[in-house]
């Protein structure tokens, strides 16, 4: 089952506190030690962005879950910050957004006890600009939109980096010490910051944004003009790759099994012929 909610950070176990649609023969996953039974499958609650993480769980309950023993509860959360939140506070079973930096970054900051498996898949930054056909023609000035999440906001300076509008990153940059570095910003560029998910808004309805940053995924929810492409983060030896987490020490035989699916050869093929122009692709 999916379902979607726009969760606040407040009150987040009575928002999960739902019925997940399984039959009546499905039993939580609480039990480290339970056996897996195709015939009593076990409910597996999770959190994931819409986009494409959710499609894929999707694409795993109906397809491949059953006959491994499980069930998915699936909620769809829009932010960054609600589903470690989630998860942390027992809400949840496991959670299928975030890249490991960024997992890394929550752990350190918010002293979440999580754990996470091996990456899955990787969804690049891309800067997109209706004002500007290259980076030769950025304007001196020009106003970037980008994410304000410091695992994020640095990929974001470093596709910025690539395509020779600033020089110099290093890892613990941010906008507020690149905006007034001559010698890193040549151009003078002005930093916007932003949540992750309001990136797309304010690129398409904001007149004075001259480049915008974009997350994989909300590329593909907000279906952005390819034509508009200026600069896309590599691919090749990227350490962003996005992971299923779980509480420490609670990785019980059903997420478990969720893990194994999301590396499984099906799961490879649905991600490399649903997003064949490479807005996601698999990182096993």
């Amino acid at each position: 089952m999916r379902k979607k909610l726009a969760l606040a950070l407040t009150g987040v176990a009575t928002l999960f506190a739902l019925t997940a649609c399984g039959g009546g023969a499905a039993t939580p996953s609480a039990d480290l030690n339970a056996t897996l039974d195709p015939a009593n499958p076990t409910i597996v609650k999770v959190g994931a962005s819409p986009v494409p993480h959710s499609q894929i769980l999707q694409y795993i309950d109906e397809n491949l879950a059953k006959k491994a023993g499980i069930d998915l509860d699936i909620t769809e959360i829009d932010d960054y910050q609600t589903p470690n939140l989630a998860l942390s506070d027992g809400s949840i079973d496991a959670n299928f957004f975030q890249h490991v930096p960024f997992f890394d970054d929550q752990v350190k900051t918010k002293g979440y006890k999580l754990e996470h498996g091996a990456g899955i898949l990787l969804e690049p930054l891309t800067a997109f600009s209706k004002k500007f056909a290259d980076a030769a023609s950025v304007t001196d000035g020009a106003l970037v939109v980008l994410m304000n999440d410091p695992s994020n906001q640095i990929r974001g300076l470093r596709v910025l980096e690539s395509a020779g509008l600033i020089s110099g990153i290093v890892d613990g940059d941010s906008v507020l010490t690149v905006e007034s570095d001559e010698a890193k910003n040549p151009k003078h560029l002005k930093f916007q910051e932003v949540n992750a998910e309001q990136v797309p808004k304010f690129y398409q309805e904001d007149s004075t944004v001259g480049i915008a940053v974009v997350n994989g995924n909300y590329i593909v929810q907000a279906k952005l003009n390819k034509d508009e492409v200026l600069a896309v983060e590599p691919t090749k030896d990227n350490p962003n790759a996005n992971i299923l987490a779980w509480r420490a020490g609670e990785k019980t035989a059903a997420v478990a099994k969720l893990d194994e699916l999301l590396h499984s050869d099906e799961v490879r093929t649905y991600i490399k012929t649903t997003w064949p122009e490479g807005d996601v692709i698999p990182a096993f």
